[in-house]
């Protein structure tokens, strides 16, 4: 048996506490900024609901493309952590001295 050669070790990369509140507050500062500019804007009532709506749906779409992205990183992560197994067991079971 091949001890340590087919070991792979999962590194969990996980932000910090800090990392998080920045982009919390960046997040509500940005939408805060462009909700203050729509509000403040020098247009009519419909212009403004328009900008609104278009900036909660460009909102609501980030959100969504990230999930998406990060959904698909997790599948290719558990499909190679699949292969990497299965060519683990076929190096455990392989004895390259024993006759066919």
């Amino acid at each position: 048996m091949l001890w340590g050669m087919s070991e792979t070790s999962v590194v969990k990369q996980q932000g910090t506490a800090a990392f998080y509140g920045q982009a919390v507050l960046s997040f509500g500062t940005a939408l805060g900024a462009v909700g203050l500019g729509i509000f403040f804007l020098d247009a009519g009532a419909w212009v403004r609901a328009f900008l609104a709506i278009g900036v909660l749906y460009l909102v609501t779409s980030c959100f969504t493309l990230a999930k998406v992205v990060r959904d698909r990183q997790d599948e290719e992560r558990i499909v190679s952590r699949v292969d990497q197994a299965r060519l683990d067991k076929f190096l455990a079971d392989h004895d390259p001295l024993q006759k066919l």
